[in-house]
């Protein structure tokens, strides 16, 4: 809690001010139990005055009036200052987040870091709003209270001493066994939020296979898990109040016994039983207050360092440089060239890519093919930064890559991921994502080089039509040609189609290729595809087996020279079909 005071800066007149309102509140109710003594003692039993008590009556209701006042006070800049600070942990998480690399959200995985954002932050968000009403105020009670029982008789004072010190020693025993099991209810919350989340973007599978009872046992499992968590921690938190209630009427009966002897003595008055009574309830509800708050401040310590984990990940792919280099390229020039590259996304494992060197020209079409898992994608993402070669280099324009700013390298490129991603919105819209100025001749040229003008054209609203969530009122096949379109509607020098043509059939796939060679014609195209016949009339194409090149070249000299070009090409396609 303490790294994220940081966020509290602009809030210190509520931090300050807040506090003090509360403070003020609980010194108010200090006097109140004495206020009560003086109307027993001398309204009642010494001047047996209907006028003084009802002026005491007076003055507990000016009390009472002045410390809602100032509690109001307190509640309104302890909202201001949590909410507050609750939205700029959540802005600066989410720009944080996004400067991180591939390599780090990877790790932290999308679940947990959804957690952290909400969950994690209303909790921090919760703990600094209780902090401001209460942190100064329940200590002040306890404090103040034993001090005025001192000054009513200090004898009856050490009964407030020891019901005190047992309270405490049960608020440590409790709190030092449920902070464990309150940073396991967060990751359990995680484990949710992970199962939560593949169930609802893999609804349509799950009932394709007919696994929703084992999914809905999956989700009782976890739920049930962290049931038992925590429920093992309510039941230690359940301790506290009866304990602490046990203790203050056992306090308050030895109070009342010893206070009765003393007043037959004459060493006390009625009165002043009463007020240690007061003090003594002010005491309990301090100190239940203060159970309360630390097993607050015990989850807003785990949710804490759930956020400063995120925020102390630090990416390893780093911007260098933040303004844009002149770039002056040769006609000769390698729009693409690696440079003996090999990658590692761990350093205890072995290399995804191997010594992998090839130079694209500019305005060549490139494929990339290869098996399953042989760093095909892994490939191309090195060549926008989402990751660094671990050894080698790679360049675009004869500059290496770590020396652009990431806007200048990615404004030349338009990217089609595996996972076709569309955002809620219009088609417009999204058409629209990387270049808000792009017209709507702009946009259709590109529909139609992708060949999805067709189906937009039929849409009611055209443009206009509504993009639901991911895409999802779209077909697989639908959603890869907007995507498509998308990245060519920013006219790119570069365009990487990562596995971009599997959901479509090999009239549109060829129909697409024949309008990117018309119309793209400056454009560096690299495909990235599992067919032979998408990739067979590419200007280059790279063979990739097991994360090395197994051979690079055109169609005809790899299938006479590249063994495994060969296998995948007579899987797919017939000896005549080959020879085309």
């Amino acid at each position: 809690m303490f790294k994220l005071r940081r966020f509290l800066k602009g809030y210190m007149k509520e931090v300050i001010i807040g506090p003090l309102c509360k403070l003020f509140e609980a010194i108010l109710e200090l006097f109140v139990p004495l206020v009560m003594a003086n109307i027993i003692d001398v309204g009642i039993n010494e001047l047996h005055s209907a006028g003084y008590v009802l002026r005491m009556g007076g003055a507990l209701v000016l009390l009472a009036a002045t410390g809602l006042t100032s509690a109001l006070f307190c509640q309104y800049f302890a909202s201001k200052a949590s909410q507050g600070a609750g939205t700029e942990i959540r802005r600066e998480l989410f720009v944080h987040i996004n400067y991180l690399s591939h390599a780090e959200l990877d790790k932290l995985g999308t679940p947990s870091l959804i957690t952290r954002i909400t969950n994690d932050t209303n909790q921090v968000q919760q703990s600094i709003a209780m902090c401001i009403r209460l942190l100064t105020r329940a200590p002040f009670i306890i404090i103040g209270s034993l001090i005025m029982a001192m000054s009513i008789n200090q004898n009856m004072a050490l009964i407030f001493f020891g019901a005190s010190l047992l309270i405490a020693l049960t608020l440590y025993f409790v709190m030092s066994r449920s902070v464990p099991l309150y940073a396991a209810v967060q990751k359990k919350l995680d484990k949710i939020g992970l199962i939560s989340r593949e169930n609802l973007s893999g609804n349509r599978v799950i009932r394709a296979f007919s696994k929703q009872k084992t999914e809905s046992e999956r989700v009782d499992e976890a739920t049930e898990d962290l049931t038992r968590t925590s429920v093992r921690v309510s039941m230690l938190s359940a301790l506290l109040s009866p304990v602490t209630y046990l203790v203050t009427d056992c306090a308050i009966i030895a109070i009342v016994w010893f206070g009765a002897i003393n007043v037959n003595a004459g060493g006390m008055k009625t009165g002043d039983i009463v007020a240690l009574v007061s003090y003594m309830t002010q005491i309990l509800l301090a100190m239940v207050v203060v159970a309360n708050l630390v097993i607050l401040m015990t989850k807003s310590g785990a949710s804490a360092k759930r956020i400063n984990e995120v925020f102390e990940t630090e990416p390893s792919v780093r911007e260098e440089y933040y303004d844009y280099m002149p770039l002056h390229p040769s006609a000769d020039t390698p729009k693409i060239e690696f440079k003996n590259v090999s990658f590692n996304y761990s350093s205890n494992g072995d290399d995804e890519l191997s010594d992998i060197s090839f130079t694209v020209k500019r305005g060549q079409t490139v494929g990339i093919i290869g098996g399953t898992g042989s760093g095909k994608s892994t490939l191309i993402s090195l060549i926008p930064r989402f990751y660094d070669a671990t050894q080698g280099s790679v360049l675009v324009d004869g500059y290496d890559v770590r020396r652009y700013c990431f806007r200048q390298l990615r404004e030349q490129m338009g990217i089609v991921p595996q996972q076709s991603v569309l955002f809620s919105g219009t088609i417009r819209d999204n058409m629209k994502w990387r270049n808000n100025q792009s017209t709507d001749k702009d946009i259709i040229s590109a529909l139609k080089i992708a060949q999805a003008y067709d189906f937009v054209s039929a849409l009611p609203k055209s443009l206009d039509s509504r993009v639901e969530q991911g895409g999802k009122n779209f077909s697989g096949g639908q959603r890869q040609r907007l995507c498509i379109a998308r990245a060519i509607v920013a006219q790119p020098e570069i365009l990487i189609l990562d596995d971009s043509f599997s959901a479509l059939d090999f009239a549109t796939d060829a129909a697409l290729r024949k309008a990117l060679a018309e119309n793209a014609k400056d454009t560096t195209v690299i495909i990235v595809t599992q067919r032979a016949s998408t990739i067979k009339n590419a200007d280059l194409i790279l063979v990739l087996s097991d994360g090395r090149l197994a051979g690079q070249g055109s169609h005809d000299g790899l299938f006479e020279s590249c063994e495994v070009y060969r296998d995948i090409c007579l899987s797919q396609l017939s000896e005549s079909e080959v020879a085309k």
